[in-house]
């Protein structure tokens, strides 16, 4: 997924470098550090529902084997068809 470019405003870009050294620098880092807590959420959510279902014969090691067999279940939605089902039961 390539993320859409966003243009600072003079005051934004006047703002975040002052409390800033480096604005790209932060925003690399705050996309990694988001990344990172969602993948453990992930993971924490979908571990246990693995380990309960007598069809799944292992759990990959790497996070990155694991959450491709996540995804490739049937049971599993992003947050936008779960938001959709939600909308859709009211």
């Amino acid at each position: 997924m390539d993320i859409a470019k966003r243009t600072l405003t003079t005051t934004e870009e006047t703002v975040l470098k002052n409390d800033l050294l480096d604005v790209q620098n932060w925003v690399t880092k705050a996309i990694d550090g988001k990344v990172n807590n969602c993948k453990k959420r992930m993971i924490a959510e979908w571990t246990p529902k693995l380990m309960a279902d007598s069809d799944v014969e292992s759990i990959p090691a790497d996070e990155d084997k694991l959450i491709e067999l996540i995804v490739a279940r049937n049971d599993y939605k992003n947050r936008v068809e779960r938001e959709n089902e939600r909308e859709n039961d009211r």
